[in-house]
């Protein structure tokens, strides 16, 4: 499917009319409490830790600035821990973000862009979408930090 034929609301494919955001996204995780000392130690805003019987615990974070959330915990997906592959966090500077990870004590890769594979460095014309840093948390998700300056046309809602 091409971007042209994806757009919502064309008079081709009418969409969904209605704001739909994107709340909360569960991460599987092996142990609740090691995965929300991780988070802890990102600095990200904890919001709920829920824990009802033997069975149930949602844990819920919320990324600094971010409109959506992640939450990990028991009884809440039959996912593998470790599945969830190349999250995306958004950062308007690559470099700075990789060193305040690192600063947290988190492993994070060195910067990279992609030219047909992983190539160290950031994007030599640091162009938006092009530069990257990953780690992982103590399951193995793998989160990237992606840089973007400045948004590509259609990539903004308008009010």
């Amino acid at each position: 499917m091409s971007t042209t034929a994806a757009k919502s609301g064309s008079a081709t494919n009418p969409g969904v009319v209605c704001d739909l955001k994107l709340e909360v996204v569960t991460i599987p995780v092996s142990d609740v409490d090691r995965a929300k000392e991780f988070y802890q130690r990102l600095g990200w805003r904890l919001d709920a830790d829920i824990a009802r019987g033997e069975h149930f615990r949602a844990v819920q974070f919320t990324p600094t600035h971010s409109s959506c959330s992640i939450a990990f915990g028991m009884g809440l997906t039959t996912a593998e821990p470790g599945s969830a592959k190349r999250l995306l966090l958004v950062v308007t500077d690559i470099e700075e973000a990789r060193n305040s990870l690192a600063n947290c004590g988190i492993d994070v890769s060195e910067v990279f862009h992609l030219d047909g594979g992983r190539v160290p460095g950031p994007d030599p014309e640091r162009r938006s979408y092009q530069s990257y840093a990953a780690f992982q948390d103590p399951d193995g998700n793998e989160w990237q930090l992606q840089e973007i300056t400045s948004r590509l046309p259609g990539r903004e809602w308008k009010d």
